[in-house]
């Protein structure tokens, strides 16, 4: 572990390559497991705000469950967290003709229908991010289903900090990212 500024961040994300490979595990992340994406609280406000706009992109399933559960719903741990399909899926995923799992939000903010991309969360996966209240905590979390990725990352050599790159600017913001990056290469050199 190391800091940067307020944030402690694992060493296994520098270590550890990762690169989605979405024809193996078909994004198995989006569907599998037993709560919804985390939610930040100003997000769940952008749900609200976007969600008229957001519909016409979603499955008749996800919108069923939003309509009973609403955009989102607290979790078992007390967090905000996207509303499930089932007790499975993530009420905002969508399918590819091939069966792969992909983000209703992001469909629609690729079609120019929002300005938002997705949960940080999400866009930041495999990195886990853990506000604490003096530091955030910023980890890998690994999951087997990702194995593939871990793979893939491997073979074209691209570490998890590059991988959520912009995710991690759209986080922590470019001077962050640029410390990170220096860090990066001292400990490599070590």
């Amino acid at each position: 572990m190391f800091q940067l500024g307020k944030t402690i961040v694992s060493e296994e994300i520098i270590d550890t390559d990762f690169v989605c490979n979405l024809n193996a595990c078909k994004g198995a992340c989006c569907v599998d497991g037993n709560a919804g994406a985390p939610l930040e609280d100003g997000e769940t406000e952008i749900l609200l705000d976007i969600y008229e706009k957001v519909k016409p992109f979603l499955r008749e399933e996800g919108k069923a469950a939003i309509a009973e559960q609403g955009t989102f719903v607290k979790g078992e741990d007390g967090e905000w967290e996207t509303p499930l399909v089932n007790d499975s899926e993530c009420a905002y995923v969508i399918f590819s003709e091939n069966g792969t799992a992909k983000c209703g939000l992001e469909e629609a903010y690729e079609k120019g229908a929002t300005s938002w991309k997705k949960p940080i969360s999400c866009h930041l996966y495999p990195v886990r991010v853990r506000e604490y209240t003096e530091l955030t905590a910023v980890n890998y979390h690994r999951w087997e289903i990702c194995d593939p990725a871990c793979s893939l990352g491997t073979e074209l050599k691209v570490p998890i900090y590059k991988f959520v790159k912009e995710a991690l600017e759209r986080k922590f913001g470019k001077a962050w990212y640029q410390e990170l990056e220096q860090v990066a290469e001292e400990h490599l050199k070590s």
